[in-house]
């Protein structure tokens, strides 16, 4: 396999002896590759930039442990698809918990939680699948996509109907009260 342009035999040997310009050069040299990797696998482009920059600081941190040079580009792109499952794998962050509800606040909540489950029932099961995945689950929409078989624009466009379909459900059965 040939060697890339920006990771010269010569110059990931000097980094990996230690020369601290080599080093820069070669963290340098290697962001926009990395970066378009990550831009390709990761979901978002926040969770793309920064696995593109765990990628760079491990580089940075440990060119020393690399024992073949021409095996730089295929070990730092092994961090960058390492650092893109870890973003999807991570759990969601969840809001802070809310002060005690009274009595009233809590039969509300249960009333309304059973209007949104009932709308929520009452679509069609490829609708149901996605606003679940995606709304309720918390999923990228790639990654529910991919789940389910379909391409994005597919998923977006169910989404859209099922949250439709939801919204309509709510409004028609607060009229009705």
């Amino acid at each position: 396999m040939a060697e890339p342009a920006w990771a010269s035999e010569t110059l990931v040997a000097a980094a990996v002896g230690g020369d601290a310009e080599s080093i820069a050069a070669l963290v340098s040299g290697s962001y926009p590759h990395v970066r378009r990797f990550a831009g390709a696998l990761c979901a978002t482009r926040e969770d793309a930039e920064d696995a593109a920059q765990e990628a760079l600081i491990v580089l940075y941190r440990k060119i020393g442990t690399l024992r073949a040079s021409g095996a730089l580009a295929a070990w730092l792109f092994r961090i960058v698809r390492n650092e893109c499952l870890r973003r999807i794998r991570r759990p969601l962050p969840s809001a802070p918990a809310p002060a005690v509800p009274s009595a009233e606040d809590d039969v509300l909540h249960r009333v309304e939680a059973e209007r949104v489950a009932a709308a929520i029932a009452a679509l069609a099961p490829e609708y149901r699948q996605v606003l679940i995945m995606r709304d309720i689950q918390g999923y990228h929409g790639r990654t529910v996509a991919a789940v389910l078989g379909l391409s994005v624009a597919a998923m977006k466009s169910r989404l859209h109907r099922a949250r439709t379909a939801v919204r309509d459900h709510l409004t028609c059965g607060k009229e009705q009260q």
